[in-house]
């Protein structure tokens, strides 16, 4: 038992805390708040608090608990609100009210609630970690897979089923008893057998993301942009069409308005492959800006290893972090109350470091067990640069790591173009690793039409200085035209609009054959400008107009209305003649 001896915001000092060791969670002062030790020196503890300190002082108790901080794992998550130590915020609120006291406890896991357990181990067979024990169903769309823990390997002696909460024995293992509640600590990343390449997209629905910028399962994105440029509502797209099993959105700081929107929404949105809702498959770690900052650079942390645990089952899962600036900031803080020698703009020498081993634990894996199973966690996380300024730290830090940049521009947002991704200045370093997919799912051609439609709006960029200084009349009618393609790719096809009923996703097929027929007009416009045809017989063509319409066309019909697109404007080109 150690006493306090100072106190600074969140940063508590206790002595006689001989035997306490890093990271040791510790129960401060009498409300038993919680804290975890972050710094030994000598007898003396320094604790980051993940509660509000205001009326702690010297001489108040502290109780080391000698455990990790760590997260429960086990039936009852999905669907879940979490703060960023793991307790459910709605659960505490059906207890004690919309404002949540200092040392509430309140296990991440319901102890009461009864699962029914199906076994699908035989008694007697030869178990190793991961090796599945059973299923339970949680809600319609999960099936919880229950897992030998870590550690633990040998005969199973016993196995059960039936009805039973998650602390009663479900298994006997050699001489250990399992139950269905298992406990992970948050700073040490679960174990697996190998991590694989990436191979597959992670498909968002997001045209500019799928084709132009795509991530691969198991790969990591930075969604850099300054304030009001669409990070939040980009997140939100993300969260809800991105194609995994189960989703983590992980609000770590951001505004309670922001996540109130977020508790709203996807209860109410339709699961595109189920037609069940959203909230199904979903678990939401909420640390909003008002709430204690040392919980914020917890967050993370609880986020991915809960997620960890989904992909240790065969899962692909999707963690969006909303927003890691602000769990850099939350480490700024602490680091300046501990006194540490500051980095560049006051950040902490180790904040790289912290980022890449956040973003490291992402991947495609062989998970551990007997059988080969494979399982993912994609990681996106935004970034809120000041100013939107991405040569600051944490942005340069995240660019290093990460391997798909979606830049958001708030002169785009501004001219109501959305997503405000730009296209000049984002990149993806998974092209040549989900070539094949695209090449094998959608069309041998995917890679070519990609890097020319590319092409053509860089080449835009370039004759934009030319168009302010002389004007587009001055240009030839190849450039003309390459404008008029680029306008056609820009306002037709990168443009998506995220609260309409259609256009708010769009498959991969329909995605290709809207970039095909874009570029198809320009190549058979270029070659009717060649035979003779004037330009202006091809700007008045009215079916170009029907190309911005092909995003509000519903999936079952598109199929249909691009052929006839397709069939009309090629004749009407292919007739032209000469002085038309």
């Amino acid at each position: 038992m150690g006493t306090i001896i100072k106190v600074s915001g969140p940063v508590v000092v206790a002595d006689q805390m001989e035997d306490a060791r890093m990271y040791d969670v510790c129960r401060v002062a009498e409300e038993r708040l919680i804290g975890e030790i972050i710094e030994l020196r000598g007898d003396k503890a320094i604790i980051q608090v993940y509660e509000e300190t205001a009326g702690l002082g010297p001489g108040d108790p502290v109780e080391s608990t000698g455990k990790a901080l760590s997260v429960e794992l086990g039936p009852g998550m999905i669907e879940s609100i979490y703060d960023g130590i793991q307790r459910p915020l709605d659960v505490i609120r059906d207890r004690i009210g919309p404002h949540i006291r200092r040392g509430i406890e309140q296990p991440g896991i319901d102890r009461k609630s009864q699962w029914e357990f199906q076994p699908t181990a035989k008694k007697g067979q030869k178990v190793v970690a991961g090796d599945f024990l059973g299923v339970v169903q949680e809600g319609p769309l999960v099936k919880h897979r229950v897992m030998v823990p870590v550690g633990v390997e040998g005969e199973l002696k016993e196995i059960f089923s039936g009805t039973f909460t998650v602390e009663e024995t479900i298994a006997t293992v050699n001489e250990t008893d399992i139950m269905m509640l298992q406990k992970w600590p948050v700073r040490k990343g679960r174990p697996y057998k190998d991590k694989l390449p990436p191979s597959s997209p992670l498909v968002t629905g997001q045209r500019i993301i799928d084709t132009f910028f795509p991530m691969a399962k198991g790969g990591t994105a930075c969604c850099p942009g300054p304030f009001g440029s669409g990070k939040t509502v980009t997140q939100h797209q993300l969260a809800k069409w991105a194609e995994a099993d189960i989703i983590f959105f992980v609000g770590c700081g951001e505004r309670g308005n922001e996540m109130a929107e977020v508790l709203r929404e996807f209860p109410e949105l339709q699961d595109p492959k189920s037609g069940e809702p959203l909230m199904k498959r979903t678990i939401l770690v909420a640390n909003t800006s008002d709430m204690p900052v040392a919980a914020r650079e917890a967050s993370i942390y609880t986020g991915i290893t809960l997620a960890e645990y989904f992909r240790d089952m065969g899962y692909d899962v999707a963690l969006m972090a909303d927003s890691t600036s602000r769990w850099a900031e939350a480490l700024r803080e602490i680091s300046g109350r501990l006194e540490e020698m500051p980095g560049e703009e006051g950040y902490p020498a180790y904040l790289a470091s912290r980022l890449a081993e956040f973003y490291e634990r992402a991947g495609k894996v062989v998970t551990l067990g007997s059988e080969h199973r494979e399982g993912s966690l994609s990681v996106i996380g935004a970034v809120s640069p000041p100013g939107g300024d991405f040569s600051e730290p944490v942005t340069q830090a995240t660019l290093r790591i990460t391997k798909a940049f979606w830049g958001l521009d708030a002169r785009l947002a501004f001219a109501r173009h959305f997503p405000a991704i730009d296209w000049l200045q984002s990149y993806s370093l998974y092209l040549d690793d989900v070539k094949d997919w695209w090449t094998q799912q959608v069309s041998e051609k995917w890679r070519s039409y990609r890097d020319e439609a590319m092409r053509i709006l860089q080449e835009e960029a370039e004759l934009e200085e030319i168009v302010r200084l002389v004007g587009v009349e001055a240009l030839s009618t190849r450039d003309r035209l390459l404008l008029e393609t680029a306008k056609s790719l820009r306002e037709d096809f990168l443009h998506q609009n995220a609260y309409h009923d259609i256009d708010t996703y769009t498959s991969s097929q329909k995605q290709f054959a809207m970039m095909e027929l874009i570029l198809d007009l320009h190549h058979w416009a270029a070659d009717a400008i060649e035979r003779g045809v004037p330009f202006k017989g091809i700007l008045e063509l009215k079916e170009r107009e029907e190309i911005a319409k092909l995003k509000f066309v519903p999936e079952s019909e598109f199929p249909a209305a691009l052929k006839d697109l397709r069939e009309r404007i090629n004749t009407k080109i292919s007739t032209m003649k000469g002085g038309d």
